[in-house]
């Protein structure tokens, strides 16, 4: 996903200006949907079910306590071994590396999934 990213950075194709879109027939635009910029960023849902997913998973969690606002150490008694564990099994899931700046703030699921879904490599 880096890769395809710093790849599409670097491509630079040439525009060539066309006329109004009403003075064509719709048909012959419907190629420019083939260059369009489609974003492929995950939605909140994708988001929220991958990193509950995640969690859920996790050894030393019971599954039926996992919410998208439970904190792992108060609600689900993890310590901050568990806590960085956590976090390396997302950046895995979601094909990213968090900062540990970053990472150490990570203290709940809502926190993983507003960072994993502002993130724009997250995938």
């Amino acid at each position: 996903m880096a890769l395809r990213a710093a790849v599409l950075r670097q491509l630079r194709l040439p525009v060539q200006t066309l006329p109004a879109i009403g003075s064509r027939p719709q048909s012959q635009w419907s190629f420019l949907r083939l260059f369009s910029s489609h974003d492929d960023h995950l939605t909140k849902e994708e988001v929220i079910d991958r990193v509950l997913d995640v969690v859920k998973t996790f050894p030393k969690v019971d599954p039926s306590k996992v919410t998208p606002d439970v904190h792992f150490q108060k609600d689900l008694g993890l310590d901050s071994l568990d806590n960085v564990e956590i976090v390396m099994a997302l950046e895995e899931e979601f094909k990213l590396e968090i900062p540990d700046k970053e990472a150490d703030k990570i203290d709940s699921c809502n926190l993983a999934i507003e960072y994993i879904y502002n993130h724009p490599m997250a995938g």
